[in-house]
């Protein structure tokens, strides 16, 4: 333990002094002349990202949390004393005059293309942008998504901030803990999973490059919607139907519950004849577990043992 603290301690001290570093930023190549100290996360799992990567002394605040979500008790604890710069999407304005040297946030995370807070327009103030890698479909191609997506975040940012002997453990750390969690599943026969976020007259649910595709996979299912050449979009009630699920996933956030969401597909006649709703296959997941971050791995567990009793 003493030789491990020792070099950890070593790596600290030689990455620390390692910079400039420059990272892959979606289609980007940024360069950082030394660890920015004024950090802006934006969302609840971008936010987590950067604490348990132990930044919460780099960061000057947070944008986009309370307009949609609700803190739970770790989350509150994690960013006691950081303002909340704003409740939604954050302005040029706002982001200008918090005076931040850093931003990381993603397309539809906070950015939105052709919007006015771009990588572009925060670049004359001396804003640097790091894009969250699920959000690069946005402005271009990329894999499925997958858990490298979210390991590889956590990788950049640990060289961003000059901390990479902690991403590395992290990311490691979670590697066997998934290896653990997913041993024993059977993926002869993936399980055909569709996942609800919200909308009664269309629901709103995850493509081929949303990270509940890769959290599904990882757990011995599929997404019936991975054809689907989006991220999260809104589509029609018929192919869930004609693609029969046997379990539906339920993003709870927002004002309407994830037992709403359960009872609207129960009481509703259209779904009777959906696998899911005939057995009461249902699993909840917390935005935070849903959407990349350190979570992620606990919504694999969730999954694991709502596909097949573990």
């Amino acid at each position: 333990m003493i030789r491990l603290s020792l070099f950890a301690l070593l790596m600290s001290a030689t990455t620390a002094a390692a910079f400039p570093v420059t990272v892959k930023s979606c289609d980007r190549e940024v360069t950082f002349d030394a660890a920015p100290t004024r950090a802006i996360s934006h969302d609840v799992n971008l936010t987590e990202m950067m604490l348990v990567l132990g930044l919460r002394d780099s960061m000057i605040g947070y944008t986009g949390i309370s307009g949609w979500k609700t803190l739970d008790a770790e989350m509150r604890a994690g960013v006691a004393e950081l303002p909340e710069l704003a409740a939604r999407y954050p302005t040029k304005e706002v982001m200008a005059g918090a005076e931040p040297d850093f931003f990381f946030a993603g397309w539809n995370y906070g950015m939105k293309v052709g919007g006015e807070v771009t990588p572009d327009t925060l670049e004359p103030f001396g804003i640097q942008t790091y894009e969250l890698t699920e959000s690069c479909i946005h402005i271009g191609p990329k894999a499925k998504s997958s858990m490298d997506d979210m390991y590889n975040d956590i990788l950049n940012l640990g060289i961003i901030f000059g901390v990479e002997a902690k991403a590395a453990e992290l990311v490691a750390g979670w590697k066997e803990r998934l290896a653990g969690a997913t041993a024993g599943v059977d993926r002869s026969a993936p399980l055909r999973v569709f996942v609800y976020d919200s909308g009664e007259e269309a629901p709103f649910t995850a493509g081929a490059y949303a990270m509940p595709t890769a959290l599904i996979e990882a757990a011995g299912g599929t997404n019936i919607m991975n054809d689907l050449e989006k991220s999260w979009a809104e589509i029609g009630w018929e192919p869930v139907v004609e693609r029969n699920p046997e379990v539906v996933v339920i993003v709870n956030y927002g004002d309407v519950t994830a037992e709403q969401k359960i009872a609207f597909m129960k009481e509703s006649p259209a779904f009777a004849s959906i696998d899911a709703v005939k057995n009461d296959r249902f699993v909840v997941l917390e935005y935070v577990e849903a959407t990349p971050g350190p979570r992620n791995i606990n919504a694999v567990e969730k999954l694991v043992a709502g596909f097949w009793g573990n």
